[in-house]
């Protein structure tokens, strides 16, 4: 079954664009609230796992894509994501944060029909999933899954532009997953915009314990992302580095991590230009990323300047 490619264009185009009423919208307030939720809403893409058409691969495209080290990780996190935040958005005491992110639970869900609907359609073989137990720490477990869907998005974004780039993955298989990709773009953007309200909602006195959080949180990731936990309790640990080292597999060109990293930057910067500028944008990764790459071009500067002093 098809759709008629006006009506997905159109979906696409509301999926990207937003604009709020005009007006004073400091973060925190009121009306920072409902602008966010109303861009979550109005922004929804209403996209149907079971009616997309699988484009037929060549035999060394689907070798190519059958043999990337995410299927199971991916699926997993997308099946953890969907149940941390329903959970948290059960007990939300404001309705329309709970119906915001009662919604993000809902896509996330829908990632991983996405994706166990391409892996079946491929033929490619997971692992058995494990049980998704509901967190006992609901913040907590939104504070995990927000920030590491900050970081892994990033990434993806990146990851996502040098496969349209490479050919390495059919243009129409490129087209089903643009709009899983975009949606992770309003997914951050959302848990952005809850942080800063929600932060500067807290009474005084909690706000010292919730920032101890959050650094344990990244400390958490950090942990998590050079393969300590995992490796350390899974007989055959997942490549939960694949966002920070992938660009081979999905691309045939030689990029180095701070090209790779320019990419990430201007993709993340054309993933949120559609959306009211009045909106916080995820800062952190990219904020890292800009640093990254600026050293790294001045020790390549400082490098540069001292062969030509050696050569002269």
């Amino acid at each position: 079954m098809s759709v008629a490619p006006a009506i997905v264009q159109a979906a696409d185009q509301a999926a990207r664009h937003w604009e709020g009423p005009p007006g004073a919208m400091p973060l925190g307030s009121s009306a920072h609230k409902t602008a966010v939720c109303a861009m979550f809403r109005e922004t929804f893409n209403p996209y149907k796992p079971s009616v997309i058409d699988w484009p037929k691969l060549t035999p060394e495209a689907q070798d190519r894509l059958t043999s990337l080290p995410i299927w199971d990780i991916a699926v997993q996190t997308e099946g953890k994501a969907r149940l941390r935040m329903a959970t948290y958005a059960e007990g939300c005491g404001d309705a329309e944060w709970r119906t915001a992110i009662g919604q993000n639970a809902w896509e996330e869900g829908r990632h991983k029909e996405v994706l166990s609907n391409l892996v079946t359609a491929y033929g490619i073989a997971l692992e058995p999933e494990p049980e998704y137990k509901r967190p006992q720490d609901t913040e907590w477990a939104y504070l995990v899954t927000g920030y590491s869907e900050c970081i892994d998005s990033f990434f993806a974004f990146g990851l996502f532009e040098m496969a349209k780039r490479s050919g390495f993955f059919p243009m129409e298989l490129v087209d089903t997953f643009e709009p899983v990709i975009q949606e992770e773009a309003r997914h951050i953007l959302l848990f952005a915009n809850w942080l800063a309200w929600y932060r500067r909602n807290l009474p005084l006195w909690r706000r010292p314990w919730f920032e101890l959080r959050v650094l344990a949180v990244w400390a958490f990731l950090g942990w998590e992302r050079v393969g300590l936990a995992r490796g350390m309790e899974a007989e055959k640990p997942q490549d939960n580095n694949f966002t920070l080292n992938g660009s081979k597999a999905v691309s045939d060109a030689d990029l180095s991590p701070v090209e790779l990293m320019k990419v990430c930057l201007e993709e993340n910067d054309r993933r949120f230009a559609g959306y009211d500028t009045r909106l916080l944008r995820p800062t952190t990764t990219p904020t890292l990323a800009r640093w990254f790459v600026r050293a790294a071009d001045a020790v390549g500067a400082i490098t540069g300047r001292k062969k030509q002093q050696a050569a002269g």
